[in-house]
């Protein structure tokens, strides 16, 4: 087919469904109706004489010439996009970076400073975001994500931070309060979990006491957590680097040494090599933070 007959707008329709899974989840990317899309993919598929997805009760599903075009289309798309973010760039001397939010509460707010000590030139702007990362548009330049077993994501790159091993904290007074004087103490009190309570049951077994029954408050993010820890209202287990500067003024306390792997933190973008400079020397900051721990 010659290049100026590519039906592009057609091709943006099928990638975006392909690559999301749905015709509505296209049309909320791309700022279309759904009866858009499905006449757009139509157009397409008459036009190279093969279907590109079945249609199953509850919506789609891609044929096997659909995911083969969708991995064309989808590298030839990106291509574009870093192509025009490239040609558009300007050295601004700002950085954006998405951060899950626990990073983003008990690492990056209180660490911030050093970086803009270090480059008191470059702004830099945080979202708190604990969603995969989409470097599309140019507006991302890094994102830091924490997983507990996936190391590798697709179409972009990442690199190790930080290797997150937790251990329990709380206040001096909650400790004298409930006469807490080894792990099985804890198991009787209560406890402050981030996302789910399987991290306090792993830190249980680890130390050879039978986790308790599954109980106590569940926050969204580690952020909320530490403010509960903090008000004395139970124990929390945390990565002592994350809370360095709470355990240093003693606000909290780590009575015990024993500590469980929860995973690890990752500094992810969609090229390192093609980074800016301002987004260069960030990365290269926060690497060089964890690599002296």
């Amino acid at each position: 087919m010659k290049r100026a007959r590519l039906p592009l707008t057609a091709l943006r329709a099928f990638e975006s469904a392909g690559r999301l899974g749905g015709f509505s989840k296209a049309a909320e990317e791309l700022y279309v109706s759904q009866a858009a899309i499905s006449r757009q993919i139509r157009e397409l598929e008459s036009l190279i004489g093969q279907p590109l997805f079945t249609r199953v009760h509850r919506g789609v599903e891609l044929t096997e010439t659909g995911r083969a075009l969708l991995a064309e289309t989808t590298l030839s798309f990106d291509r574009i996009d870093a192509a025009l973010a490239d040609a558009s760039q300007q050295l601004s001397g700002s950085v954006k970076v998405s951060a899950e939010p626990t990073f983003a509460a008990l690492w990056l707010a209180p660490h911030i400073q050093d970086f803009s000590r270090l480059h008191p030139d470059i702004d830099v702007e945080i979202d708190a975001d604990p969603r995969l990362a989409e470097f599309r548009g140019g507006g991302l330049d890094l994102a830091i994500r924490h997983s507990r077993g996936e190391t590798r994501w697709a179409r972009v790159e990442t690199n190790r931070l930080m290797q997150t091993r937790s251990r329990p904290v709380m206040t001096s007074d909650f400790i004298d309060q409930h006469h807490i004087a080894s792990p099985a103490d804890l198991a009787i009190h209560p406890l402050l979990h981030e996302e789910s309570r399987s991290g306090w049951s792993d830190w249980f077994r680890s130390v050879g006491v039978e986790p308790p029954a599954e109980k106590g408050t569940v926050f969204a993010d580690g952020g909320m957590a530490l403010q509960a820890a903090l008000r004395g209202h139970g124990a929390a287990l945390f990565d002592p680097r994350m809370i360095d500067g709470e355990l240093a003024w003693g606000a909290l306390v780590a009575p015990f040494d024993a500590e469980c792997d929860c995973g690890a933190y990752f500094i992810v973008a969609r090229s390192f090599a093609a980074l800016t400079p301002a987004a260069r020397a960030f990365a290269n900051w926060i690497e060089a933070a964890f690599d002296e721990d």
